[in-house]
């Protein structure tokens, strides 16, 4: 981080802090602004900013009373901070509706009829065929030459999962990932305005074909246990069909659940532990360590930085009077750097004992469904990872995606240096 922008961070007028800039995280400068968010305003208003006025939310325990209180806090007006309402839409755009966007009880009827796939009754079922697709991967990287470990690893093991889950074409699988990243990359994310939205459009109407075809397939056979057949047969699903933009953003939003939070955490888990070569050398020395390790990358990737709530009343929070219909922002990736519940914040530490109090994956009714199963990938991957090689290098520098919504990763150099 440049002297500059922390500089910036500490002398910039409290009112005028816009976390919503894109290009904090694509240059990772964004530390300093949220540690001042979290000392001196941890309920922040921005009254001006490319995506409207919205509230910020920092701290850790603070972002939990949101998260909790869908009563007052409302999912129903859009997750992310820009407000696109339907009247917005043109030819080039496509409205699009899933579960994560409503409160109950809409949403718990929906998440109900998904969530036994990803349950730990069923997760069992899906780790040896992790574990045989991880080793198929790794024993496949070339290695002592530089490569790009999110696209080899990262993108290519969450395809393969997501693949499976959905029993989608094996040979396609790639599709997936393509319709992940397109979803997330519009203007109001990620500040970039002359994206492809024609293209944009084509795509997620691709997605949308796509998966009709194969709910009509599932619908007309027996029930499986792959996400789309269970949609097809649920009771109270089985007609989502008949909404073709309710069915399409359920899927993509299975789909980005799916790649962002399990593809950024092995790509981010990476780069940390060549930042913390001492947590690296307490890896190899302690690989019991593992499953604690994989709670503690996710806390310091927060794969998905913020979600947003509107309210539904004049309320208040932490001090500050809210009044309804304002956009409040949760900032997930600030509340897992809160010095309040995790000391040494900012660094790796494998074995930190409240890693678990994380909250990349959300809290409350909104929980990641596929946190478990997230986890377990990531697990399995540094399992086998470690069987093979002494270390996974950085050998070049890290390339950043910028959206203040999905924090991702597109390029990671790494050398391989075998056991």
């Amino acid at each position: 981080m440049s002297e500059a922008r922390q500089l910036d961070a500490e002398s910039i007028p409290l009112d005028r802090i816009d976390v919503s800039d894109p290009n904090l995280y694509r240059d990772d400068c964004w530390q300093p602004y949220f540690a001042r968010l979290r000392r001196e305003a941890p309920v922040h208003y921005c009254a001006e900013s490319p995506v409207g006025a919205y509230w910020s939310v920092s701290s850790h325990d603070l972002i939990k009373q949101v998260d909790t209180n869908h009563h007052v806090f409302s999912s129903a007006e859009g997750i992310s901070i820009p407000t696109i309402n339907e009247e917005d839409f043109d030819e080039n755009t496509v409205p699009i509706e899933n579960f994560i966007s409503m409160d109950p009880p809409g949403h718990d009827v929906q998440r109900a009829t998904v969530a036994p796939s990803v349950a730990p009754s069923n997760l069992a079922n899906f780790e040896p065929l992790i574990r045989e697709r991880a080793a198929d991967i790794l024993d496949n990287l070339p290695v002592g030459e530089t490569f790009n470990w999110v696209d080899r690893v990262s993108v290519e093991l969450t395809a393969r999962m997501l693949a499976t889950l959905f029993d989608f074409p094996y040979e396609d699988r790639r599709k997936l990932i393509y319709w992940s990243d397109i979803t997330t990359n519009v203007p109001e994310l990620t500040g970039v305005e002359d994206l492809d939205m024609e293209e944009r459009k084509n795509a997620l109407m691709e997605c949308a074909t796509t998966f009709m075809g194969l709910w009509q397939e599932r619908a007309a056979a027996d029930p499986k246990f792959d996400l789309i057949s269970m949609l097809a047969h649920g009771k109270d699903t089985k007609d989502m069909i008949e909404n073709p933009m309710l069915f399409l953003g359920n899927v993509l939003l299975l789909i980005v659940g799916g790649n962002d939070t399990t593809r950024n955490s092995i790509s981010g888990g990476v780069v940390a532990l060549n930042q913390y070569e001492d947590q690296y050398d307490k890896l190899r020395k302690q690989p019991e360590l593992i499953p604690n390790m994989v709670a503690e990358m996710v806390r310091l990737q927060t794969p998905v930085i913020h979600m947003r709530r509107t309210a539904l009343e004049d309320t208040v929070l932490g001090g500050q009077k809210i009044s309804k219909g304002d956009k409040v922002v949760m900032w997930y990736l600030s509340g897992n750097r809160d010095e309040n519940v995790f000391e040494n914040a900012d660094k790796l530490i494998i074995d930190r004992k409240n890693a678990r109090a994380h909250v990349a994956f959300g809290f409350g009714i909104h929980r990641c469904m596929g946190n478990r199963l997230a986890e377990m990938q990531l697990r399995v991957l540094w399992e086998e990872i470690m069987k093979r090689f002494h270390k996974v290098e950085l050998a070049g520098e890290v390339v950043r995606v910028p959206n203040n919504f999905i924090r991702g990763i597109a390029d990671v150099p790494v050398r391989l240096i075998p056991k």
